[in-house]
């Protein structure tokens, strides 16, 4: 279940790229979902997007 404060949505996606992103996340020992999510933070931090720190982030 997703937590409270996550949105959650639905994704249509490439059955390719799905099984690519899994390979990835399962060598990078994360979740599809927390791949998604990191890749997503990436592409926005490459295009000068800096996405506020989530609340755990802040107290490491």
């Amino acid at each position: 279940m997703a937590s409270p404060d996550k949105k959650a949505f639905l994704l249509r996606i490439d059955p390719v790229i799905w099984a690519e992103v899994e390979r990835l996340a399962q060598s990078e020992l994360r979740s599809v979902n927390g791949q998604v999510e990191y890749l997503l933070r990436d592409a926005l931090e490459r295009r000068g997007i800096r996405p506020a720190a989530r609340k755990r982030d802040r107290h490491e």
